[in-house]
């Protein structure tokens, strides 16, 4: 499935495939094939039975667009499709007919059918997770002793390297995906209460359904249903948003460093990517441009789902039925970022000696702390800051002290904490 042209800038095309209707009505179905085996297995419906209502569970044989449009009437999805495949089931075998969706109810079907489509989300989002990570180890060892401007408050500062820069975003996006990993772990767990969360219609053998219904969906079975409580499915949101966030700090580092006026980066061009329709010179940070706009967009969506978190009794009026639309629009803006993220670290093109010009231009006003350190030894520091201060506001630059402007003899522990960001020990 191709993105929608509404969705082009926030969404990727993998991910889109997984939202999609086909695969999603077919995530669908896979629960309800999955539940008539486990009823099944523990003798609470005919053998048979399951078999004709699993071969049925097929999205092909399904009119979708009747599907979306009976769903808008029923409030969910699940509705008009459990009278579709009951109908489908009903074709073939009568007798089986009853037995679709036994003992199940509409949010046991949509919630499971979520937490399956994260899964398959996962492994995208994981991919492009791993090109970053490479990308950036490789840029931080090359670039281990390219010294560039530190920037703070967007002006110039004493000098750092580039692959400590490099070093620093790596391990941000690391920690965050140790996040994002733990939460998809902890929202893997099947949702199965039926009507108000008890199984009472399946009588004793509730919790044997569930166990086995797991296993069928190699999902965990959770101490009990989880219809009104959103907290793990949050958790996951957070972990993602944290981790778009993340990925924007470093596109809006690189889109800065693209500026004409700085130079000191750029992200690969061609195939279309970073034109101008009117301005033929331009070079554009289009790939950081989506990553900060998918980070952009990512808190509002948090605070949506939040906001939905507050759900009534057992079973929500609203605030569950917001979050279909509100997850996939947080995955997509990770996807986006970590896509867009992907191939900008991939080809990410460093120009170590503009950096070095960079410094030069500043004419030795960025190495003002280390003149004051250096008088400070002598005159002490309250003076020694002085002194420095008037020689720059009158000359804009320290006093000239021998070997005061070489960058590479102010790095202090820049290499150390290079290497540690790299290890990853915190």
């Amino acid at each position: 499935m191709s993105t929608r042209l509404i969705d082009s800038l926030a969404a990727t095309e993998a991910l889109s495939e997984i939202f999609s209707d086909e695969v999603v009505l077919q995530t669908m179905l896979r629960f309800e094939g999955a539940l008539a085996k486990a009823e099944a297995q523990v003798a609470l419906i005919p053998a048979d039975a399951a078999r004709v209502i699993t071969q049925a569970a097929m999205a092909q044989s399904f009119d979708i667009p009747r599907l979306v449009r009976e769903s808008f009437r029923a409030g969910t999805p699940a509705i008009p499709m459990v009278r579709m495949l009951t109908e489908a089931v009903r074709a073939q075998n009568a007798a089986a007919s009853g037995f679709v969706h036994w003992g199940a109810t509409s949010q046991d079907v949509i919630d499971t059918c979520m937490v399956l489509l994260l899964g398959q989300c996962r492994k995208i989002l994981e991919r492009d997770h791993q090109r970053i990570l490479q990308a950036l180890r490789r840029i931080s060892n090359e670039h281990s002793n390219t010294v560039m401007l530190g920037r703070t408050l967007l002006q110039p500062a004493p000098p750092i390297t580039f692959g400590l820069k490099a070093a620093g975003w790596l391990a941000a996006v690391r920690r965050g995906w140790r996040r994002v990993e733990s939460r998809f772990d902890e929202a893997a767990y099947l949702q199965f209460g039926g009507a108000s969360g008890t199984l009472a219609a399946l009588g004793d053998k509730g919790m044997a359904v569930s166990d086995v219904l797991a296993v069928e969906l190699n999902l965990k079975c959770p101490d009990g249903p989880w219809h009104g409580h959103r907290d793990r499915l949050a958790a996951l949101m957070a972990a993602l948003s944290i981790y778009t966030a993340s990925l924007g700090k470093m596109a809006l580092d690189i889109a800065l460093l693209m500026q004409y006026e700085v130079g000191e980066a750029a992200e690969p061009g061609g195939n279309g990517r970073g034109g101008s329709s009117t301005m033929p010179h331009k070079r554009n940070p289009t790939a950081c441009m989506l990553t900060i706009a998918a980070a952009k967009r990512t808190p509002g969506l948090m605070s949506n789902f939040l906001s939905g978190m507050l759900q009534e009794h057992e079973r929500a009026v609203g605030g569950w039925q917001s979050e279909w639309t509100t997850v996939q629009g947080i995955v997509q803006s990770a996807g986006v970022a970590a896509e867009s993220m992907a191939e900008v670290t991939d080809g990410l093109i460093v120009d170590a000696t503009r950096m070095r010009s960079n410094i030069e231009s500043t004419e030795g006003a960025v190495f003002a702390e280390k003149a004051m350190m250096l008088r400070a030894s002598e005159i002490g520091r309250d003076a020694a800051h002085k002194e420095v201060d008037e020689a720059v506001r009158m000359t804009g630059s320290p006093p000239d002290i021998p070997g005061l402007r070489e960058p590479a003899d102010y790095l202090g522990s820049a290499e150390i904490f290079r290497l540690r960001l790299l290890e990853g020990k915190e």
